[in-house]
């Protein structure tokens, strides 16, 4: 009873049977396997193919007994890194109709492991299906199927297997696996389906928010089909949010566009940032960047100094336009809340140029105060338009989340 119960611990351990398969193995076979089930454990894996040829050498093996061999004489030979021998091992176990279920996923899914190692992708594929179809989910599995659909070429099975699994786990209220997420993303690029890759980064940038993610994503924004160049300024403080805006001339064109904008509050604090890394105030163009810096304190002050007719003028007038600009203007000099009113009354006013605009600037304002973050999501999320001002709701609603 004793040697027995060593025998299916030792067995067991090497992940080779189950307990119910180790009560019927007389003891010239059992205890080899379990000298192998030791050895094993023991990293010794030339020993225990040894140990189970010994085993394997005894005659008159009943069906069970020749099942526990070979798939003790698969795993150890897969350790020591003779593949061929685990695959007849295995393939020998599998086509014995004495596993069970979990039994089967398991040795399914060793042979495809041990057909990668052969580079045999084809039959790899083949078993990690089968390995799928029984049961098997082991984080590995996947990424074994994963790297076997990338060497294949398949981009369009890669996809479609992605996308499942990525919508599988939203629909379960999980977070996808961002592996999942890479894969998708590299499949749509093969595939040139831009815009189901542009709304996978998406998904990258808010499930995973690094700053890689957000640098992809930013650079092919601008590039994106009907994209406004008004939306330029935007673009850059995405890159500032985010962490990826570090040359001297974002700094300079940032600054730029913000004063362009009538934004001089903004523009100094891009030129303060810059001045405080390093990206401006050196080199050839410092004297440049100074000027540029006074022009922002310059104009910021002019626009403090007539805030409060500027408001009076864009309240009298007939459409809410004006309204908006200044609610803007508002904002972005940290007054969210006043802002946000001014604009939420333009919007009221009606009349707007571009009412999309001035629905994704109260989303901002609204943002920017921790009391009605909220709100200001649920407002940048319903930004609707074909011109970037949708696509940039969403990204500011996930900043916002963040």
């Amino acid at each position: 009873m004793k040697s027995l119960r060593a025998l299916t611990l030792a067995l067991v351990a090497a992940g080779c049977l189950t307990v119910a398969h180790a009560q019927n193995v007389r003891p010239e076979v059992g205890k080899p396997l379990q000298a192998a089930g030791d050895l094993l454990r023991a990293g010794k894996a030339r020993e225990a193919l040894a140990k189970v040829r010994e085993a394997d050498a005894v005659g008159g093996k009943t069906a069970q007994e020749q099942l526990m061999i070979d798939r003790m004489r698969g795993s150890a030979a897969q350790r020591a890194g003779d593949n061929a021998t685990a695959i007849q091992a295995f393939e020998s176990a599998f086509n014995s109709g004495k596993l069970s279920g979990a039994d089967q996923a398991q040795v399914a899914e060793s042979l495809a492991f041990a057909y990668s190692q052969q580079r045999d992708n084809a039959k790899a594929s083949q078993w990690a299906s089968r390995a799928q179809q029984l049961g098997a989910n082991s984080a590995q599995l996947k990424q074994l199927q994963s790297y076997l659909q990338s060497q294949s070429g398949d981009y369009g099975a890669i996809a479609k297997d992605a996308a499942a699994a990525v919508s599988a786990a939203e629909q379960a209220g999980r977070r996808p696996e961002e592996n999942d997420l890479l894969r998708l993303a590299d499949a749509y690029q093969h595939t040139n389906a831009s815009a189901a890759q542009s709304a996978t980064l998406e998904k990258l940038v808010a499930y995973y928010p690094k700053k890689d993610y957000w640098a992809a994503l930013l650079g092919r924004l601008p590039r994106k089909p009907g994209f406004a160049d008004r939306f330029a300024l935007d673009v850059l403080r995405l890159k500032l949010a985010t962490g990826n805006l570090s040359k001297t001339e974002d700094f300079m064109e940032m600054a730029q566009l913000s004063l362009q904008g009538g934004y001089p509050a903004e523009a100094k604090a891009i030129v303060d940032k810059g001045f405080a890394s390093g990206a401006l105030g050196t080199g050839a163009e410092a004297e440049r960047h100074k000027r540029l810096r006074d022009l922002a304190n310059k104009q910021d002050a002019e626009v403090r100094a007539n805030l409060e007719k500027n408001i009076a003028a864009a309240t009298a007038a007939k459409d809410g336009n004006d309204l908006v600009q200044v609610g803007t203007v508002l904002a972005s000099m940290g007054q969210a809340e006043q802002g946000a009113a001014l604009i939420q009354q333009g919007i009221a006013k009606d009349g707007l140029k571009r009412p999309e605009d001035a629905k994704l600037r109260l989303g901002q304002a609204l943002a920017q105060n921790p009391k009605t973050r909220s709100k200001g999501q649920q407002t940048l999320r319903s930004v609707q338009g074909t011109d970037g001002a949708a696509d940039l709701g969403r990204l500011y609603a996930v900043l916002a989340a963040q």
